[in-house]
């Protein structure tokens, strides 16, 4: 099961180098690379991998994973902010509504990747 996470995130670093030396965009390596991920559930693998080191592995992969939600109740509070000062009670409703989604969707893609085991 894991090794199947290490040979394709070693075809996406190998996919990234030879991109990067064939003088492809940075911007296309990024987005190629985050679709990559999101499709093969690579990144859902990494963090499995990270958490498996005994003691310190849960811990990284937490100090990663939920500041992630922090910035984005954050940035829904910063937004909500300077809608209510100018006025946009309609575009301040729907930022907020738009980051609940998200952040639901997340999750149940969360849920999602560990009902459904790689294979």
């Amino acid at each position: 099961m894991y090794g199947r996470q290490i040979l394709i995130w070693s075809i996406i670093i190998l996919a990234i180098i030879a991109a990067l030396k064939l003088g492809i965009d940075e911007k296309v390596v990024l987005f190629g690379t985050l679709v990559i991920g999101v499709f093969t559930q690579a990144f859902a693998g990494l963090a499995a991998l990270i958490a498996m080191v005994p003691f310190i592995g849960p811990f990284i992969v937490k100090v990663f994973a939920i500041p992630f939600f922090w910035i984005l109740n954050a940035l829904g509070y910063f937004v909500g902010a300077v809608a209510i000062k100018k006025g946009y009670r309609a575009e301040f409703t729907k930022s907020r509504v738009l980051t609940l989604a998200l952040l639901t969707g997340i999750i149940i893609g969360y849920i999602i990747g560990h009902l459904v085991p790689i294979r």
